[in-house]
């Protein structure tokens, strides 16, 4: 539930910095605008993922695991990218070939909606096997590997 939070969060600030940029200076350049926004939005979750979501899990160095946070965060960005640029340069869904109102659903759904779940999925299934691995880790919760006999003697 937390890391949905995180999630709805990261992509309000996603939204936000995507059309503040796409409907501005970078209007000509959706994809351009998407990766900038998809930077913030990451920055953003990574804080609060690792302050709150993940908050048990980990226990790497800190320079480690935010490496290991933005390298996953970064295949997320291009997953989150790939259908915007397909909407726009492979199915040609921008004005003049669609309308204005065509276009801005297109980039809205493919940019989104279908890039954000790909890309969410990735990232969720990614820092809990990479980035914040263990549970409990940083509560100083110390894991046992059973003996041979005690698992003989459970038996």
């Amino acid at each position: 539930m937390k890391f949905a939070v995180v999630g709805g969060t990261a992509f309000l600030a996603d939204n936000a910095v995507f059309y503040g940029l796409k409907l501005t200076v970078l209007e000509p350049k959706p994809v351009t605008a998407k990766v900038i926004a998809v930077l913030v939005a990451t920055i953003v979750s990574y804080v609060l993922n690792r302050e709150w979501s993940f908050r048990t899990r980990g226990g790497r160095e800190r320079r480690h695991e935010a490496a290991l946070f933005f390298l996953v965060s970064g295949v997320g960005l291009v997953l989150s990218s790939v259908p915007l640029w397909i909407s726009r340069y492979v199915f040609l869904l921008e004005t003049p070939d669609v309308s204005l109102v065509t276009q801005e659903i297109a980039d809205f759904v493919s940019a989104q909606v279908i890039g954000t779940l790909i890309a969410m999925v990735f990232r969720f299934w990614a820092f809990r096997k990479w980035v914040f691995p263990d549970e409990e880790a940083r509560s100083g919760g110390v894991r046992l590997a059973p003996t041979p006999d005690s698992t003989e003697e459970a038996a």
